[in-house]
């Protein structure tokens, strides 16, 4: 019998993710299916409910579901648990257990795509969401010097920051968003990553940054929005003569991962990496 697996999250019109599974699940032979799952977020509990009834393998988790499934699910592993938000789960024979892949693929990419290993850098992060979680407790974790945050709301960037001090000990405290305070910490960093939805389509023609804002040329620039894979922020960086990386390889290495935790098969990255792109162009 079919397995289905599949997204959840609300809106899901971005989303490259079937593409790339489906491929995935075809290169290999498996049968299973990867299907997207619109759901509101007043909806997550019954939505549950129903993925349980519905014997799914496991299923992805994207904005804005990341925080707000986690005192929902079964189980949950310590990683997903000191990040505090799950991107994968899986159905064990109706235990649902979540996990966070979103981290340990940003890291890949970092070191992969980009070619450059967080330890002993300066690390400026946009946003203090599920996904900046994810991103920043790893990059805590892979030895960064110092990381600082900025997000709209302030008071949610203090946290994150001061949660990561206290069990890491390399938080660089939070700034305003387009503040002197943010250009200073940018002056010094050697990464940028933008965690927030901000210039993902439609609404491409945005950025997290204001105008005012400039980008040092050391900066390597990298968006987690891989829809549309050159997005304003990037754009913006390659003009000022930055090296710039899109989300698009932390999206395919996160899925990998997942993938493996479904099916327990190596997932064929590469077919993944093509069947994303063509999804995307």
């Amino acid at each position: 019998m079919r397995k289905v697996t599949g997204l959840i999250g609300y809106p899901l019109g971005h989303s490259v993710s079937p593409a790339m599974h489906n491929a995935a699940f075809k290169k290999l032979g498996l049968d299973y299916e990867y299907v997207p799952f619109e759901v509101n977020p007043e909806d997550l509990a019954e939505a549950l409910k129903g993925l349980r009834a519905l014997h799914v393998a496991g299923f992805n988790v994207t904005i804005p579901h990341k925080e707000a499934i986690v005192p929902l699910l079964d189980e949950v592993t310590k990683l997903a648990r000191v990040i505090g938000a799950v991107n994968t789960v899986i159905n064990q024979e109706g235990k649902l257990v979540g996990y966070n892949t979103d981290g340990a693929g940003f890291i890949e990419s970092l070191k992969e795509d980009a070619k450059i290993d967080p330890k002993g850098k300066n690390v400026v992060v946009l946003g203090a969401g599920g996904a900046s979680r994810a991103v920043v407790v790893m990059l805590a974790e892979s030895g960064a010097k110092s990381i600082v945050l900025s997000d709209i709301e302030a008071d949610k960037a203090k946290k994150l920051s001061d949660y990561i001090d206290s069990y890491f000990g390399n938080g660089g405290g939070s700034v305003p968003p387009n503040s002197p305070e943010l250009q200073r910490a940018l002056d010094q960093a050697d990464i940028l990553v933008n965690t927030t939805p901000v210039g993902m389509k439609p609404k491409t023609k945005v950025s997290p940054l204001a105008k005012q804002i400039t980008l040092p040329k050391k900066l390597l620039v990298y968006d987690l929005v891989y829809n549309p894979a050159q997005t304003q922020l990037l754009k913006d960086a390659s003009a000022a003569g930055c090296k710039t990386c899109s989300g698009l390889g932390m999206l395919v290495r996160q899925g990998a991962i997942a993938f493996t935790l479904w099916t327990g098969e190596e997932a064929p990255i590469k077919d993944m990496y093509q069947a994303a792109e063509k999804a995307l162009y």
